[in-house]
């Protein structure tokens, strides 16, 4: 890849970020039109977007957003108002500049329609501002942007007043405080000037400071404060730390004391050099010598600490990493995990005891490795929370509902991956809610609600998954219309008796829809079942809860990660199966004189309670004679307990993930495989998909 490539995709990849900041600011802007955080957040991302465009060769991308910042500079400077036509503007141009970096075709047109009502809105509210700037505007910033996008710079400040300062009415505290408003300031005041008491004129200024300064202004910034009184006063302004970009920390680079003392004038080379042949500490022989003030030790010592801060801060920051090179180092720690696990079975079946420990230790590196490496693929869900605030505007709109959305958890962590494919189901579901859920504001009115619906995202750790609930307050599911539609549609029997679990869980099957009427949002009856499928396929379980005339809750347990997982090893005959740890509730066993009690009926009695189970032998064809005493893994699947029925129960086991090929994708019952550390192969069960085996055996029995 070409070097203007690599720039132009960096490019690409912070601009998708700046648009996500566009629009939740615009967002928040929408909510509350005094929030001048939000526009000042706002229009920083657009001037960003339009400076770095132009400096990477985005010319009509720099140009169109020039007329966005434009009119955002007028509302951050209080000359236009937040409107609506406002809002709605600025969200089609970031729709537009999205299209225009995703490489789409953008109309010209529209463009122009868009730049036209801004330049309206511009010249409306403020007369005098000045027009918008031809397309020729944007491409000086090019330049600008290293300027623009400010960075801090340390400055040491020696300030002596004159004696007679307070004569001419000035005090030296008033320009300190203005020097503080530049930036973050350290002072060190110094009294050695203080003569006794006899010799003291009550009004003549004695002190005089040491200030450093960290701001991101430049140096005329700051002469300009004392521009009145640098014509008495010694005024000294000396830059000692420039804005880097990164830095690595030696000790060589950071500035010694003798060399601050010096700069400063406090100190001399020969003073300075003469305790250094002491072989003591500088500071401590320069006082003790008379040569110089605790206090201006302490102020030498200050400076020195901020420059080593300055630039830990500077070194210690995030590094962005493509995707690719995150996975690969995935698939390289579960190689490792794997080679671990052969030579921990070696170890354990050789006669060389001195390998014990060196493997133990091996053991427990390649586990902080993994834990570390797991943590670095974690994302905090919030970002993908932010995206649905758009869609539930537009939506409700387009529908001419009012609803509002609120978030709690976002700061949940869930691996990137399970993150990424998430986004789609949770769009169909939260469609769903608006669509279907919601009732318009004069119907709300009717039943005694606030005419603004409200659906809700909640995000939690649960164990090892990570729980996702979508909670509206609409009109709920209505059981008797559920069951109707789906006899409709024969999707169930005339006579059929479902449970309340069951009649919810008609929604997910394929063809099945409540809509009254096809509309440009739902009503197909496609979606739903792809949804549960594909939250299936990330080995999760989706659940649904509804009271009529209260709203529906739907439920999305997901695992933390699809790369390494804690399993359970299990023995069916010859072959080993791997059972996910955070679904397992428990392990009984069950003889051979229990399975003669019950006959054919699958189910058993566990702490009082009757458990379906499902015999692994049947599933797989394993035709061998069974052992006497058979173990049961009970596991929680859709808040039910369902037992798996194995030969040998083998113990925990670090499961590193491997998919399976194409000609195995459709199989049920498996959802991955792993390597063990004898180089075989072991299947990792799918619960959901061994729990659609046993219902369609089951369907088959009832219609024989």
């Amino acid at each position: 890849m070409s070097e203007h490539n690599k720039f132009a995709d960096t490019f690409r990849q912070e601009a998708e970020e700046l648009l996500a900041a566009v629009e939740e600011s615009v967002l928040d802007m929408e909510q509350n039109p005094e929030d001048q955080d939000a526009i000042n957040r706002l229009f920083r991302a657009m001037h960003t977007i339009k400076g770095s465009g132009s400096m990477f060769g985005f010319e009509a991308v720099a140009s169109f957003t020039h007329h966005v910042e434009t009119a955002l500079d007028l509302v951050r400077n209080g000359a236009a108002p937040v409107s609506q036509e406002l809002i709605d503007l600025i969200l089609a141009s970031r729709d537009q500049i999205k299209a225009m970096l995703d490489g789409q075709d953008v109309d010209p047109d529209r463009n122009q329609q868009i730049v036209a009502a801004l330049e309206a809105l511009v010249s409306g509210t403020s007369p005098d501002a000045p027009a918008a700037a031809p397309t020729q505007a944007a491409q000086p910033a090019s330049r600008s942007v290293r300027m623009n996008k400010k960075q801090l710079a340390s400055w040491r400040i020696r300030f002596a007043p004159e004696a007679s300062i307070f004569a001419s009415g000035t005090d030296p505290v008033l320009l300190l405080d203005e020097l503080s408003e530049l930036g973050e300031c350290h002072y060190t005041a110094y009294t050695d000037r203080i003569p006794d008491l006899g010799q003291l004129d009550p009004e003549a200024c004695y002190m005089y400071w040491d200030i450093i300064l960290t701001s991101d202004n430049p140096k005329e910034a700051i002469q300009d404060v004392f521009i009145f009184v640098q014509g008495n006063s010694e005024i000294r302004i000396e830059q000692i730390s420039t804005p880097t970009i990164a830095h690595t920390i030696e000790d060589n680079e950071l500035p010694r004391l003798g060399e601050i003392l010096v700069a400063r004038g406090d100190a001399s080379e020969s003073d300075i050099e003469e305790a250094l042949n002491q072989h003591s500490k500088l500071g401590e022989i320069l006082v003790n010598k008379g040569k110089i003030t605790p206090d201006k030790i302490q102020s030498a010592l200050q400076e020195q600490n901020l420059v080593r801060q300055q630039k830990q801060t500077e070194s210690t920051g995030y590094v962005k990493v493509s995707s690719d090179k995150l996975d690969h180092l995935i698939n390289l720690v579960g190689e490792l995990v794997i080679t671990q696990a052969q030579l921990t079975e070696i170890s354990e079946n050789s006669d060389q005891p001195e390998l014990a420990k060196p493997v133990e230790e091996v053991e427990r590196l390649t586990a902080e490795l993994r834990d570390s490496v797991l943590n670095i693929r974690m994302m905090p869900i919030g970002s993908t929370f932010n995206r649905f605030r758009r869609l539930v505007r537009d939506l409700s709109k387009e529908l001419g509902k009012e609803i509002e959305l609120t978030t709690e958890g976002a700061e949940t962590e869930l691996d990137k991956t399970v993150i990424e494919r998430l986004g789609d189901p949770l769009v169909h579901l939260i469609r769903n809610s608006i669509d279907h859920g919601i009732e318009s504001p004069d119907t709300r009115r009717q039943a005694g609600k606030n005419p603004a619906g409200t659906i809700r995202l909640i995000a939690a750790h649960r164990g090892a998954n990570v729980v996702i609930s979508i909670k509206d307050d609409g009109k709920g599911l209505d059981r008797q219309k559920l069951l109707s539609r789906a006899i409709e549609k024969g999707l169930i029997a005339p006579d059929a008796e479902l449970t309340r679990k069951e009649t919810f869980n008609l929604i997910f099957m394929p063809g099945f829809s409540t809509a009254e009427a096809v509309t440009s949002v739902s009503g197909r009856g496609v979606g739903m079942d792809v949804v549960k499928r594909e939250i299936e396929a990330l080995r999760g379980a989706i659940d649904i809860e509804s009271e009529p005339g209260q709203g529906t809750t739907i439920t999305l347990s997901l695992p933390l990660t699809l790369a390494i997982i804690d399993g359970l090893l299990v023995e069916v005959g010859p072959d080993r199966y791997v059972v996910p740890v955070s679904m397992i509730e428990e392990c009984v066993e069950m003889s051979s004189q229990y399975r003669a009690l019950n006959g054919e009926r699958n189910l058993m009695r566990v702490r009082g309670e009757l458990v379906p189970y499902i015999r692994l032998r049947e599933v797989f064809q394993v035709w061998s004679k069974p052992s006497e005493v058979e173990e049961t893994v009970i596991v929680n699947f859709n808040d039910s307990r369902l037992g798996l029925v194995v030969d040998h129960i083998i113990g925990d086991h670090q499961t590193v993930i491997k998919s399976l090929g194409k000609i195995y994708q459709d199989v049920e019952g498996v959802s991955a495989a792993t390597i063990m550390g004898d180089g075989s192969v072991a299947l990792i069960l799918d619960v959901a998909g061994l729990v659609r085996c046993a219902e369609q055996e089951e369907r088959a029995l009832v219609t024989r």
